[in-house]
């Protein structure tokens, strides 16, 4: 039974359909890359997933764990153990990272998490989130604070969105963890190099998935912009 399953999902804003008919499955233990360009709607499924204010499905069903989640609101959601990582990182202002993620921790210590996404505590633990921390370090401590939640579903919005590309690998490592703690995650991204580190890719184009399989063939499909949604032109 996959640990996410979503049903004939439809979402429409002001009559405008975002989502249309989307039907998608993770599994237990896997990495599962979704690939779309920008404006075509993965991020707005991930709002749908956590059950984000004004979020909420027109039609169709959303399935964690076998369980209907649509009526249950986010907090209810993150108790069941899902949680999503911003393609912006939220702000803290003021507040030390040691205790940032402190907040998050279920077990183990902060230090331990920070050495996870390629940070050094010594340098990190004792300073403050604020603008004196570039855009990559607060992503890479927002990873953090998610494996410290150690969450059964991890959805990451574009996790190297702001990342020097010296840094992506590190980035890909961090990603790895979250199997180190029995976790899935759904990865979203429009970049179709970051698919191949998944178990398996699905296609987002048109409010629907287009296509499902191997990292490396929906990679390529992906590369090439071009879908039956879209009549065959590049999407």
């Amino acid at each position: 039974m996959p640990l996410l399953e979503i049903k004939n999902l439809c979402f429409q804003i002001h009559q405008k359909r975002i989502l249309d008919e989307l039907n998608l499955a993770v599994n237990e233990n896997e990495i599962h890359v979704l690939l779309g360009t920008n404006g075509s709607g993965k991020s707005t499924l991930a709002y749908l997933i956590l059950g984000c204010e004004g979020y909420c499905p027109s039609s169709g069903e959303i399935l964690f764990a076998g369980r209907e989640i649509n009526a249950l609101k986010i907090h209810e959601r993150a108790q069941q153990g899902i949680t999503l990582a911003w393609q912006e990182p939220a702000k803290f202002e003021g507040i030390s990272v040691a205790d940032y993620l402190s907040l998050s921790a279920k077990s183990g210590e902060p230090s331990d998490y920070l050495r996870r996404v390629g940070l050094r505590p010594e340098e990190y633990l004792n300073r403050v989130l604020d603008k004196t921390l570039s855009g990559g370090q607060r992503k890479r401590i927002e990873l953090a604070s998610v494996l410290a939640m150690k969450p059964r579903l991890a959805i990451l919005d574009e996790p190297d969105s702001g990342i020097d590309l010296l840094s992506v690998q590190e980035i890909v490592d961090v990603i790895h963890g979250f199997k180190d703690f029995q976790a899935s995650v759904l990865l979203i991204t429009h970049r179709e190099e970051i698919a191949h580190m998944a178990d398996r890719a699905s296609q987002l184009c048109g409010g629907k998935i287009v296509f499902t399989g191997s990292p490396s063939v929906v990679a390529e499909h992906f590369k090439t912009r071009r879908c039956i949604i879209c009549d065959g032109k590049q999407c």
